[in-house]
């Protein structure tokens, strides 16, 4: 078992590695001349990213000091992300290469033509028979005899002049002057490839994606940041009285406060809710990522929610990460009610608890026997469990609606499809038999604080009763 666990991080630290090494050689290598300051900051930079992401995910999870968590998470989270959006930015930009390459050799000047050269041999006319040869025009290129040639001409006979005038070649002339006439110039050697086009091309694939993949997650931390906005859905239940008509829960689930999401994030969160007036909050899981220790003060706000009927809290995975226990107690202190495989029964409807799968290695894991036995098989009730998939089990104990998280929506595109493989729903309203599931996307985040595709909401659940 350990040595399949080797083998596995081995296979995943190599993929990560080679991911990183193409990424650098795209965006460092490929858009730089040479090795000089720009490539070494560059290789810096994709050296130090994915030992930041590594450090920061130990530190969390091994307990260091909190300030020391929140040094090395920021960078190391944040990088995680950015990471992703390089690589398929850069992906998509392979796809687009080929056609600015083309793009940019059609528009690249064409080599300036040779000129013809200026010197030329004169091919000599044909002379009839018993005529006078013609003289040789005076803007002539063609060499003048040389003096030698002139004296020895005047000690002959006319005619030996003529015959010599006729057939003798110029003495001076270039060899350049051989070349005929229509023959063309020839062309300097082509080369196979540009390489200041090649670095063109690459500097301008990597900047739009360097700018695609910052800008992404700039706009996904910044909806992560700024609170989540308040999503509204209707839910009819067969068994609600008609008096419990419109009755409203406030649904929040993985909050993760942590290193990165503090004290500020949990008070929108509260302002959030309350602002909605709901007669019900359910807090379903992985409020934190920490210790009541580090976080107890990040969570302090959570005393200020504000419902009718009170605000319920279970268990989710990272509670059991992170002290599930002292959790329990620290929340009860700050006034919810912990539902730990346990039932309240409301004027209206019942309202259950499980804990989460994740407790069960601890002797802590959901008990549908202990929550929902014995109950009044009339009334509505309605369950808090953090995970879909606890969906199964509450359809077999008669449960009317679920109320869960866990998912995210996926938090970062194109991870959707993976949380959706995972679990029945990823997110929204489903029906499953007679029970119906709904699953929150969360409040927060967990790793990076970004979200791309999957937006953070706190849902108002509005049951309403089909007797009305």
């Amino acid at each position: 078992m350990i040595l399949v666990f080797v083998l596995a991080a081995l296979l995943v630290l190599s993929a990560f590695g080679a991911l990183h090494w193409y990424a650098w050689r795209r965006l460092v290598r490929d858009t730089t001349r040479g090795p000089g300051l720009a490539r070494r900051v560059g290789a810096g930079v994709f050296i130090a990213g994915p030992v930041l992401v590594f450090v920061g995910f130990a530190a969390e999870r091994g307990g260091a000091p909190f300030w020391l968590q929140q040094t090395l998470t920021w960078p190391g989270f944040m990088w995680l992300a950015l990471s992703l959006y390089l690589l398929l930015a850069l992906l998509a930009g392979e796809l687009v290469r080929p056609l600015l390459r083309r793009l940019v050799a059609r528009r690249a000047p064409a080599p300036a033509e040779q000129p013809e050269p200026l010197v030329r041999e004169l091919a000599p006319e044909p002379v009839p028979a018993g005529a006078k040869p013609t003289e040789r025009p005076a803007d002539s290129t063609a060499a003048e005899p040389t003096a030698a040639a002139s004296t020895t001409a005047a000690s002959t006979t006319a005619a030996s002049t003529t015959a010599a005038s006729t057939t003798a070649e110029p003495t001076n002339a270039e060899p350049a002057a051989t070349e005929p006439a229509d023959s063309p110039a020839t062309p300097p050697p082509a080369t196979s490839a540009d390489p200041s086009r090649r670095l063109f091309v690459s500097r301008v694939v990597g900047g739009a994606v360097a700018a695609a993949a910052v800008g992404t997650v700039g706009y996904g931390t910044y909806g992560v940041v700024r609170g989540p906005k308040v999503k509204r859905v209707t839910v009819p239940l067969a068994k609600l009285p008609r008096a419990a008509h419109g009755f409203r829960i406030a649904v929040v689930s993985d909050i993760h406060l942590g290193p990165l999401l503090g004290r500020g994030f949990a008070q929108k969160v509260v302002d959030t809710i309350n602002s909605t007036q709901p007669d019900l909050i359910a807090v379903v899981g992985d409020l934190v990522d920490g210790s009541v220790a580090d976080l107890g003060p990040a969570a302090a706000p959570l005393a200020g929610l504000k419902a009718r009927h009170g605000s319920y809290f279970v268990t989710g995975n990272h509670e059991y990460f992170s002290g599930a226990e002292q959790w329990v107690e620290e929340v009860r202190r700050l006034g919810l009610t912990p539902l730990e495989n346990a039932r309240r029964e409301l004027p209206y409807l019942d309202l259950a608890g499980v804990n989460d799968i994740a407790g069960t290695d601890e002797g802590q894991g959901p008990d549908f026997a202990a929550a929902l036995g014995d109950r009044d098989t009339s009334r509505a009730v309605v369950l808090l469990a953090h995970q879909p998939v606890q969906i199964h089990d509450a359809v077999d104990h008669g449960v009317d609606l679920q109320l869960s998280g866990h998912t995210h929506g996926g938090q970062l595109w194109p991870m959707n499809y993976v949380a959706e493989a995972a679990n029945p729903t990823l997110a929204g309203l489903e029906r499953y038999g007679d029970t119906q599931l709904y699953v929150s996307r969360g409040a927060g985040a967990w790793g990076p604080p970004v979200r791309v595709g999957a937006p953070s909401d706190i849902t108002v659940v509005e049951l309403a009763s089909k007797q009305a």
